[in-house]
């Protein structure tokens, strides 16, 4: 009669091994690294998921007590789930939405340039006030790729950024430049999307 059991024996020791040098590796490696460091974190590409992860690290935030301010540069029509549930922080988030809805509907560039230049200012209070842990900048790449503000006046402002603050910088079409500047930087790809593939429209606890 065999040991049926003597392999499995042989693969949990192989691989409780690898796991013990990965783990030294790590440890090592980690050694090495800096503690602390206020974050740029770019969220952009054509895939869904750029804003709903800021808001994402918004609520983490919020679990640990850290202030996060938000400014949303386009949004600014629908009443969204995000905007609903941080406004129910008002010590821990301060929530604007400061568009007037997508620039195809709008159709009114200086209107959008005004609002665009009011956000980036209310936005400019949070970078200097040391009390924000985060300030989320929602599609404001958006804005900078219609020149509704320098582009100029952003990486400035992040060039001499509070040190131990996050910013979060959302939406399409990332400036290289703006990438450069960056700490994190992530594209959203799309695969499929239900508009394109089923003409189903933004639903609600999905896309707001």
């Amino acid at each position: 009669m065999t040991d049926k059991s003597q392999p499995d024996v042989d693969i949990n020791a192989r691989h409780d091994e690898k796991m013990k040098k990965i783990k030294a590796a790590r440890d090592k490696m980690m050694a090495q690294k800096i503690d602390k460091k206020g974050l740029i974190i770019v969220h952009t590409g054509k895939g869904k998921g750029k804003s709903s992860s800021a808001f994402g690290m918004a609520m983490r935030c919020v679990g640990h007590d850290m202030k996060v301010g938000v400014v949303q540069f386009i949004k600014g029509g629908w009443e969204t789930g995000e905007a609903k549930l941080l406004k129910k922080f008002p010590d821990l988030c301060e929530f604007h939405a400061m568009g007037a809805g997508f620039t195809w509907e709008t159709q009114n560039r200086a209107q959008d340039v005004a609002l665009a230049r009011e956000a980036w200012n209310k936005a400019l209070e949070m970078l200097r006030d040391p009390s924000y842990s985060m300030v989320i900048l929602d599609e404001i790449n958006i804005v900078l790729r219609y020149d509704f503000l320098p582009l100029e006046d952003v990486l400035e402002a992040l060039a001499n950024k509070l040190p131990d603050q996050h910013i979060v910088l959302t939406g399409r079409n990332a400036p290289d430049t703006l990438i450069e500047a960056a700490d994190l930087v992530t594209e959203m790809t799309m695969v499929k999307h239900p508009f394109r593939e089923q003409g189903i429209k933004a639903q609600i606890g999905v896309e707001f």
